[in-house]
């Protein structure tokens, strides 16, 4: 990294040198710096070079954690599978559901805090204000659904509209896992604090650590101790406090790394601690430290609120969507379920990139780098576009063997072949928002997000509503290209603007 920053430092000097001395060669067109334009070309490489590397750095762990998620889903699913059969693996989808959906809901925690981190890292203050707001704000929420848990399982359950079997074998498994609710909030924050503090590696070992011993306790309480839903209950919530104390653990381990106790981690404690230790501090530097840590409360709320009010969208058009499809019939909402799963491959991957924008468009913005900033958004576009590409191309030509590995029922895998158009345009309609998700979450532009969000939300309805008596199952699947391709069209106008 240093060697590229000299590389393309040298090659600055260079070409401002050769401004002044180049010749030109004179064509149809105008008149051509030759040196000029090739060393403004060889910039540029060394540039994106070292932005990728940042970018990759960032993105591949984000991307490793995602695709864990999935995984431990299914290992709980294929326990209850062989243990209990079909009621069984109906409780723990619903039960599953039920917290995911929650979790959700709170999701501001982990954004919010990563653009605010990332921002306050730029600007070379102090990143503890933030990180000890949010993570009070997550245990205090996770406290809250504690003690609310009674009429939010009411609540839930009715609007899962359960059978009385699964219900019965849902409603343990609920009041374990909702004891976590203040370690899996809390972990949200921790979550956002590492992202915005450039670090995607520890969220992804945290991850992965969770979902191994999630997955080594349950098939233990499960298989050897015959504890059934409960047993898988036990293994979720240990794993999820076992992850919030390590996350706890890693912050500290990140505060007090290169030296003595006494010495600080966040850039500007280390210049504060510079100066006192030589003497004096300066004023200008209180003040920012100060600004910073008094406009903490009310711009993060703010934040949390926007960001919120987005995820609502988010969970209404996803929730209508699946509603929608089950109207149509079983065979209907098989198929949606099935193409639905080429949308979260590729938002595994593209949320991997988001997080990279995160960080370093936060981080940027909080330094006041504007024209850094301006190359995050192009090199985050250039691989937003590559794995769109990718993505597309393998829907196209594999979609049909992807289907057969999901499943085995031909009827649903030719109904899912009659709406396969869609889902292979929904890299192309998706990945501008997944790109400027992540970066207005850095640059904390959440009112952008919610307006976005809100306007292609209603875009979805009304598309839908109005073609469904013609399109039926079609008018859905193109209400929600319309909706994703809306949020980034939106999103780049209020950029630009």
């Amino acid at each position: 990294m240093k060697i590229g920053c000299k590389v393309t430092h040298f090659l600055s000097v260079t070409q401002t040198f050769l401004q002044k001395t180049t010749f030109c060669v004179h064509t149809q067109y105008g008149c051509v710096h030759i040196f000029y334009v090739f060393f403004d070309f060889l910039c540029l490489l060394c540039y994106l070079c070292s932005m990728n590397k940042k970018i990759l750095a960032l993105a591949l762990p984000s991307i490793a954690s995602n695709i864990t998620v999935p995984l431990l889903g299914l290992c709980d699913v294929t326990i209850m599978g062989h243990i209990g059969g079909a009621t069984s693996i109906a409780a723990i989808a619903v039960g599953s559901m039920i917290f995911n959906v929650m979790y959700w809901l709170f999701g501001f925690l982990r954004m919010g805090t990563s653009g605010l981190t990332a921002q306050a890292y730029g600007r070379e203050v102090s990143t503890e204000g933030v990180l000890r707001s949010s993570l009070l704000a997550g245990l205090l929420l996770g406290l809250a659904i504690i003690v609310l848990q009674m009429p939010l399982q009411w609540l839930s359950f009715w609007l899962m509209q359960m059978q009385a079997d699964v219900a019965g074998l849902c409603i343990p498994y609920y009041y374990i896992c909702v004891w976590g609710a203040p370690a899996m909030l809390g972990l949200y924050s921790l979550t956002g604090w590492f992202i915005g503090m450039q670090d995607t590696r520890t969220p992804m070992t945290i991850a992965i650590g969770q979902n191994v011993l999630n997955i080594v306790l349950s098939l233990t309480l499960v298989i050897v101790l015959k504890m059934g839903i409960v047993g898988v209950a036990l293994g979720t919530l240990t794993s999820q406090w076992a992850a919030f104390l390590a996350a706890l653990f890693f912050v500290r381990r990140k505060k007090l790394k290169g030296g003595a106790e006494n010495k600080p981690f966040f850039p500007i404690e280390r210049t504060a601690y510079s100066h006192r230790k030589n003497g004096f501090f300066h004023g200008k530097e209180r003040l920012i430290l100060r600004k910073a840590l008094k406009g903490l409360s009310t711009p993060q709320f703010k934040v949390y609120l926007d960001i919120f009010l987005r995820t609502l969208c988010l969970v209404a058009v996803n929730l209508y969507f699946t509603s929608a499809g089950s109207a149509q019939g079983a065979l209907t909402l098989a198929a949606n379920t099935l193409l639905m799963q080429f949308f979260m491959f590729f938002s595994y991957v593209m949320d991997g990139f988001a997080f990279a924008g995160e960080a370093l468009a936060g981080k940027s913005y909080g330094a006041g780098d504007g024209a850094g900033l301006r190359r995050v958004v192009t090199a985050l576009f250039r691989w937003g576009l590559g794995v769109a590409v990718v993505f597309t191309l393998a829907y196209w030509l594999l979609g049909g063997e992807v289907l057969a590995l999901l499943t085995s029922d031909t009827e649903v895998i030719a109904a899912a072949k009659g709406y396969m158009a869609w889902a292979v345009l929904i890299p192309a309609a998706g990945m501008a928002a997944f790109v400027w998700d992540g970066i207005f979450i850095g640059v904390t532009a959440t009112r952008g997000m919610l307006w976005s969000c809100l306007v292609a939300s209603v875009a979805f309805f009304a598309v839908y509503l109005l073609l469904a008596p013609i399109m039926a199952n079609h008018a859905l699947w193109l209400a929600m290209l319309v909706y994703l391709a809306l949020r980034g069209l939106l999103q780049t106008l209020i950029f630009i603007h």
